[in-house]
């Protein structure tokens, strides 16, 4: 005899106000959902997180708003997909779709994906961004991106986004550094990268909280993300940053237990940053360290920036986070300047990820 699954509801879960509440229990079990997909689609343990860290990003919205809705079957959660989207840029929303393997192929996918569209399209914006993890072998078949640069596996989460209309945009290579390997090379090539910047330019660093006198200035260079970083055939808004901007990120960071630090280059004529690198980790001392922002604007380029900040914020994070394994990071495949300094100072390649994008009607 078949039994009838259960009818398929999705509802738009709340954000608790604090993790011990009552209430708490559909946003830590959408944590948990989120770690268990990332482990099966790169079979990495690197980009499990913790409800403590993410809570403070879900309860601000003054920058950034988060929703999530969640798939049951009955009292079974099946899936569930993320929506974020910046307050003050208004074209895009990002789009993170959390099925598991053995919930895959029964419609769950479909209806989450349909669901999401619906909102995105009530909220009035026209682009939809997602993101797909996946192992190092791309297969027989691989998917190629309209850069040209790297390809990914043609997984089924990759073929949904194609099959509802999503162009794989971009390929990111995720790479990985051993924490606990010699720092001879990183040390000799800090050396070097500050001969070749010479007397112009200087290093600062910093634990956030970002100290009051650097905050307009690193508001300034975390804006350039937006104009300076490859993105391809992205849609992406240019920022508006600004020292509150910074301090309620830094809050929200903090808030979620976790460590951040910043390696910054001064321009010493004009007194500006022209290039810095984030590690941040969480409240664990043995977890994995994630380097967040990196740049150099492009006015700056040519002088070993890039090379500078990584090798001192690495440097400086063995200090601070001595049992941390490795450091994960994300590069865009066509970004040859800064891989080339990433393999050169030992990163591997580890995973990769696609960026999709569909426009609306």
């Amino acid at each position: 005899m078949t039994i009838a699954s259960p009818p398929l509801t999705i509802t738009e879960m709340s954000v608790p106000a604090h993790l011990e509440g009552a209430d708490a229990a559909d946003f830590h079990a959408v944590v948990a959902l989120n770690n268990a997909v990332c482990l099966s689609d790169s079979g990495l343990h690197d980009f499990a997180r913790t409800a403590e860290e993410l809570l403070p990003h879900w309860q601000d919205r003054a920058d950034d708003v988060n929703r999530g809705f969640i798939a049951r079957e009955g009292d079974v959660i099946v899936g569930a997909v993320l929506l974020c989207y910046a307050v003050a840029e208004t074209t895009s929303v990002e789009l993170d779709l959390m099925v598991l393997p053995e919930h895959w192929g029964r419609g769950v996918e479909q209806a989450l994906l349909k669901r999401a569209e619906e909102e995105v399209r009530l909220l009035g914006r026209t682009v939809i961004q997602a993101w797909t993890l996946h192992r190092p072998d791309a297969g027989a078949s691989p998917l190629v991106p309209k850069t040209g640069w790297g390809v990914v596996s043609a997984t089924p989460h990759a073929r949904l986004l194609q099959d509802d209309g999503f162009t794989l945009e971009q390929v990111e290579r995720n790479s990985a550094y051993d924490l606990q390997s010699d720092p001879a090379r990183v040390r000799r090539m800090l050396q070097e990268a500050l001969r070749e910047a010479g007397a112009d330019y200087r290093l600062v660093e910093w634990t956030l909280p970002t100290p009051p006198e650097r905050r307009d200035g690193y508001a300034w260079a975390l804006s350039r993300m937006s104009t300076d970083a490859p993105s391809g055939e992205l849609a992406v808004d240019e920022e508006i940053w600004d020292a509150q901007r910074v301090a309620r990120r830094d809050a929200r960071f903090l808030d979620g237990g976790q460590t951040v630090s910043v390696a910054a280059v001064e321009h010493v004529p004009t007194g500006t940053l022209a290039a810095f690198n984030e590690l941040v980790i969480g409240t664990a001392p043995a977890d994995v360290t994630h380097q967040y922002c990196t740049l150099v604007l492009k006015e700056h380029r040519g002088h070993r920036l890039g090379l500078l900040v990584k090798c001192a914020n690495i440097l400086r994070w063995r200090a601070i986070a001595p049992s941390s394994p490795r450091i994960s990071t994300f590069n865009a495949e066509e970004n040859r300047p800064m891989l080339a300094i990433n393999e050169a100072m030992g990163f591997v390649p580890v995973s990769s990820s696609g960026a999709w994008q569909k426009l609306l009607n």
